[in-house]
């Protein structure tokens, strides 16, 4: 038998979320447009102590809107990244691509020594310039990203590097920090991060006012 007195509403127990994230995270340090990212990121992890590790680089938010609303793709390092973002929300009809599931990938990977998800995003460069890129799952892609910046690589729009994990995952973040590359970005100090946070991340930018 059901107990009884417990939230049936989907809209409520939303409403209800939201408000106990801004009553109990300190989002002080964000702008209105961050915060409403960064409440929806918080979300995605049922963790409000995620609130000071959050970290957005200049111009993130109005950068990665922008480059949505132009109709940039989403380049995600994982297919859980990807069935993440709300297609509905899209301002643009923004294709979402995964490359890790390309034919191509395990090769490429085998030659250079590195992994399906570093490898992946080599297929991105003809689709990189004005992206808005979602890593949510893969230190190793996070870092093989920069390298192909250093390379020269076209710059994206915007870089949400969320990748999570106990090996590379808080120095992947750090690395993008420290130097962004001249691009807009969004990240997470330190181990935590996911797929799920990702996109969020991507679903709260591509609706203003969220």
């Amino acid at each position: 038998m059901a107990e009884p007195g417990y939230l049936r509403s989907g809209a409520v127990i939303y409403q209800r979320s939201f408000a106990i994230i801004r009553a109990e995270a300190d989002l002080s340090r964000f702008s209105e447009e961050e915060a409403g990212v960064a409440v929806r990121m918080i979300h995605a992890c049922g963790l409000v102590e995620a609130a000071p590790h959050i970290v957005f680089g200049k111009n993130l938010v109005a950068e990665a809107r922008g480059a949505l609303a132009r109709g940039a793709p989403i380049l995600c390092d994982a297919e859980m990244v990807a069935h993440g973002v709300t297609r509905a929300r899209l301002p643009a009809s923004n294709d979402v691509i995964c490359t890790l599931n390309d034919s191509r990938v395990p090769a490429r990977a085998d030659q250079v020594g590195t992994t399906r998800s570093a490898a992946a995003i080599e297929l991105w460069e003809d689709r990189l310039a004005g992206a808005v890129v979602a890593i949510g799952n893969a230190p190793t892609a996070l870092f093989a990203l920069l390298e192909m910046l250093d390379r020269g690589a076209p710059k994206p729009a915007a870089i949400l590097g969320i990748p999570v994990g106990f090996v590379g995952a808080a120095e992947a973040k750090d690395a993008l920090i420290k130097n962004p590359r001249g691009v807009p970005f969004l990240t997470v100090r330190g181990r935590l991060g996911g797929s799920a946070m990702a996109a969020a991340a991507v679903n709260a930018l591509a609706r203003a006012g969220t």
